[in-house]
C-alpha cells in the first residue's frame, strides 16, 4: 500500500492497547519496530492505511490512547501530523 500513516508511542503497554483496539475495529495495521527516524521511548509502533486516519485518530482520543505522534510516511521521511 503507498499511502501509510504511523503511530508512535512512549510505551509498550500502550502500543499493543492499541492493536487491540484497531483490531477490533477492523482497521489494517501492521506492528513493526519504530523507524530510527522518529524519536519515541517505545521500540513499537503501528501502521496503518491514510485512508482510515480519522477513524484511528477518534479511537486514539475516545479511548485515551497515550501516543507519541502520528506520522505519515514518504518515500524518504516522516511526516508529524497534529493530533
Amino acid at each position: 500500500m503507498d499511502d501509510w500513516m504511523l503511530i508512535a508511542f512512549d510505551s509498550t503497554q500502550q502500543a499493543l492497547r492499541a492493536e487491540m483496539l484497531l483490531e477490533f475495529a477492523e482497521i489494517e495495521i501492521d506492528l513493526f519496530p519504530t523507524p530510527k527516524e522518529i524519536t519515541a521511548g517505545c521500540a513499537l509502533c503501528i501502521q496503518f492505511p491514510k485512508e482510515d486516519m480519522m477513524r484511528v485518530q477518534k479511537i486514539i482520543r475516545d479511548e485515551f490512547v497515550e501516543i507519541r505522534g502520528l506520522y505519515f510516511k514518504t518515500e524518504d521521511s516522516y511526516d508529524n501530523i497534529p493530533m
